[in-house]
């Protein structure tokens, strides 16, 4: 089975929202933000969706490949903010570009969700004998936050990422991956909270905010994906000074680069994004590699390692040859 991912690229919205503006709705400032999270600005929706940014992705990743809707077999987006529970993002996408003959399915893992989805496509083309699969992340974080809690509403933004991948290229390869999953304290992390006011049940009401306990989820991670990183290392036979990039979840960048030193990687190795874009959850990943491929930065035959971490409480790492 191969593992070559034939094209990337992403798609943000054209609103840029800075850390000043975020003044207007609460007691900040950009010096604040910056020195706690290294974010200065969001790219924030006005009229863009879920969907419309995942198949803004989508078009560009059949251009770049050269591959037509009609060759796809697989189609999976990885999203915690879709603009319906039913039909997924992924079927919005297929159709939107033509896809008809496809398998299309949403992956809900929150910020773990692209290396989760990447893990599935693999998973799932291995089984189903696919060769073009089409993995994004998307997300429409700021419809989903409380734009007057500090503690959330500077952190996130919105945007999509994803890659094309060709399973039956003798180029690339998947190398190995490592989860965890601690669902027993996933209420620290909590999005869309939904009511239940069916005559048969007790009514609750809903919550549709982020909530987020942010010194459980830090000490989830900075404990969790050092060993999660240091594992798959051993599990493929792989030097951390072998492998060429890193692209972390972009969550916060000194938490980041936290991990990075406990775990002995460079800065060179480990490129941060989060200035610009914030924390966009499942689509951080795709976005930052993405530009790094676009760059240069990352060339044909490199090691790329993938790391995400989040609601769940979950984390995962994959490890490719691009």
């Amino acid at each position: 089975m191969g593992f070559a991912i034939i094209g990337s690229a992403l798609a943000t919205p054209d609103q840029v929202v800075t850390n000043d503006d975020l003044t207007q709705f609460m007691t900040t400032s950009d010096e604040w933000i910056r020195q706690r999270t290294g974010i200065e600005r969001r790219h924030v929706v006005q009229t863009e969706t879920t969907e419309s940014l995942a198949t803004d992705v989508a078009h560009q990743l059949l251009r770049k490949s050269g591959i037509t809707a009609d060759e796809l077999d697989l189609i999976l987006v990885a999203t915690m903010s879709p603009t319906y529970t039913m039909p997924s993002v992924a079927a919005t996408v297929a159709g939107a570009i033509g896809a008809h003959n496809v398998m299309s399915l949403d992956i809900g893992s929150a910020c773990t969700g692209f290396v989760a989805a990447l893990s599935a496509a693999r998973g799932l083309a291995t089984v189903r004998h696919d060769r073009y699969v089409m993995v994004i992340g998307a997300e429409v974080l700021s419809k989903i936050l409380d734009w007057h809690d500090r503690s959330t509403a500077i952190l996130f933004g919105d945007g999509a990422g994803g890659v094309l991948l060709d399973m039956q290229s003798a180029h690339g390869a998947y190398l190995g991956e490592r989860f965890i999953t601690q669902g027993q304290d996933g209420q620290k992390l909590t999005a869309g909270l939904t009511g239940n006011h069916s005559p048969f049940a007790v009514p609750t009401d809903g919550d549709p905010y982020f909530r987020m306990d942010g010194h459980a989820v830090y000490n989830f991670v900075v404990k969790t994906a050092p060993d999660l990183i240091t594992a798959l290392l051993a599990q493929t036979h792989t030097d951390i000074t072998d492998v060429d990039v890193v692209v972390f979840h972009q969550a916060n960048q000194r938490m980041v680069e936290q991990l990075a030193n406990k775990v002995g990687l460079t800065a060179a190795q480990c490129p941060f994004n989060m200035d610009e874009y914030g924390n966009t959850a499942g689509a951080s990943e795709p976005i930052l590699f993405a530009e790094l491929v676009a760059s240069g930065r990352i060339r044909p035959g490199d090691k790329v390692l993938f790391c995400a971490f989040g609601g769940g409480l979950t984390a995962g790492a994959a490890l490719i040859e691009y």
